[in-house]
């Protein structure tokens, strides 16, 4: 299981007042493919549009497994099941003085049921795109490295790396 510690050299820091305990999948879709958000932001980070994996924080007394299916049905619309842990990433915001702990699993769609968005964060999705594996490592490797979206490609193309070599494990 991967595990990263990352750091964010984009702000200055100064400090954390919280931490975000988050889930989030790779999730194979019944096309072969998996489902990666394009987000559309105008906020504190400024205005940009990048690629996301399906997740989200986790509720209290809610488990990382139980918070990454809650998230992805709400997200993308698919009931899932969890085939395997991939890793987990702790990453920093230091614009908005926050820790993230972050937990990636490798998930199989196993239902459509509809979005449901239950949130405000689930508001700047502007497309679940459905791409192959490789797409999305490619897709990943062209963002920027600098800004929001720098942090979010840091902290999601190693874990999309592991993902491949899962599957390709797994025989998917």
């Amino acid at each position: 299981m991967l595990h990263l510690e990352l750091k964010d050299t984009e702000w200055p820091f100064d400090g954390f007042t919280h931490t975000r305990n988050v889930a989030r999948g790779i999730i194979l879709l019944p096309d072969g493919k998996i489902a990666i958000h394009s987000l559309n932001r105008d906020d504190a980070f400024g205005k940009t549009i990048y690629l996301e994996t399906p997740g989200g924080g986790v509720d209290e007394g809610e488990t990382f497994e139980q918070a990454v299916i809650r998230e992805v049905e709400e997200e993308t619309g698919y009931r899932v099941k969890i085939l395997s842990p991939i890793g987990e990433v702790i990453d920093a915001y230091n614009l908005i003085q926050r820790k993230n702990i972050q937990h990636y699993f490798l998930c199989q769609a196993t239902e459509y049921v509809g979005k449901h968005f239950e949130s405000k964060g689930d508001l700047v999705i502007q497309e679940t795109k459905h791409l192959t594996i490789d797409e999305a490592i490619e897709a990943y490797q062209n963002m920027s490295d600098h800004g929001v979206v720098g942090l979010v490609k840091h902290r999601e193309l190693p874990i999309l790396l592991e993902a491949k070599k899962m599957m390709k494990d797994l025989g998917l």
